[in-house]
């Protein structure tokens, strides 16, 4: 008999077929009443599958009373409960490593977009101004300071994506790493008053809640561009508005926000902030490595008792 399976939402097609072949699939996403068939029907399910940005808290893994395994579609995990996970003994599977590649030339494509003023440039080009007057200079990359916040998986390719710009690279996590070959700052104050560039690529959760606050946005001051491809929430997403209305900051780019899928009217007006929806890991080479690797975790599980790639 197949393992009785609940996907949360909507997944890439692929997926959902491969899953549809190897499981007792239920899409929960078509329920009119989630909680009410829960209540009923929850006990039936041993795995579930979800994507980081709907992730399962503790509500829906109580909904779970036989539930084994979650596997997420993603790496981001500040909205899967963890604990209760753990509590359960249920075992937690990721996708991390086969996005590094996809998130880090994102992060590269912000820091060059908005230093380089390429998205703003462009619409001065379709606004027909080029004919009346010069775009205004930008800000070289090359050989500029580059600071990373979190030099975990992602940040480590960021880092070495720096090394074609010959850029000078620091960082900061909660502790230094012996193998890093970078300097290490221990305040993010620091940090981001060394660096030019400032990129967010730490995990998410709520102990990182605002850790870029109005201080450190300060601290990079007027002439810092700050990149994020982590998580909305690592932002005091007020403070940078703020900073970027009064151009306290040069710049920033962003793929994620404190309320995704809506962001900051405020920022829609502005020239010296590039925006994008959540996709640095959104290539199809990218999209498929995941959708495998949900599979595997599952396929893993199942044959020996824990997922490929554990988060926990």
């Amino acid at each position: 008999m197949k393992h009785r399976l609940l996907q949360f939402d909507r997944l890439q097609p692929s997926l959902e077929a491969a899953l549809a072949e190897r499981y007792d699939v239920h899409p929960l996403w078509q329920e009119s009443d989630p909680a009410a068939f829960l209540a009923q029907r929850g006990h039936e399910f041993v795995a579930l599958v979800t994507r980081a940005a709907s992730g399962a808290d503790a509500a829906l893994i109580g909904a779970l009373p036989s539930l084994r395994i979650i596997s997420s579609f993603g790496v981001g995990l500040d909205k899967i409960d963890l604990d209760a996970a753990r509590q359960r003994g249920i075992a937690v599977g990721y996708t991390p490593d086969v996005l590094n590649d996809a998130v880090a030339d994102t992060a590269f494509g912000l820091l060059l977009d908005v230093a380089r003023g390429l998205s703003s440039a462009d619409r001065f080009v379709r606004r027909g101004e080029w004919p009346k007057k010069n775009f205004p200079l930008a800000v070289q990359v090359s050989g500029k300071k580059l600071g990373i916040l979190g030099l975990g998986r992602i940040g480590r390719v960021i880092a070495r994506r720096a090394a074609g710009f010959d850029m000078e690279v620091r960082y900061h996590n909660r502790r230094r790493l012996d193998d890093a070959p970078y300097a290490y700052e221990a305040s993010l104050e620091d940090l981001a008053r060394w660096a030019d560039f400032l990129v967010i690529a730490s995990a998410g959760g709520p102990e990182a809640r605002h850790l870029v606050s109005a201080k450190i946005i300060d601290a990079l001051g007027p002439q810092g561009f700050l990149i994020n491809i982590s998580r909305g929430t690592v932002i005091d997403e007020a403070a940078l508005v703020e900073a970027l209305a009064q151009r306290r900051i040069a710049g920033a780019g962003l793929d994620v926000f404190e309320n995704e899928p809506h962001v900051p009217e405020a920022l829609f007006a502005l020239e010296n902030v590039v925006l994008l929806p959540h996709i640095a890991s959104a290539t199809h080479e990218t999209r498929e490595a995941m959708a495998a690797l949900v599979l595997e975790n599952l396929d893993h599980f199942f044959a020996q008792g824990a997922p490929k790639a554990s988060a926990i």
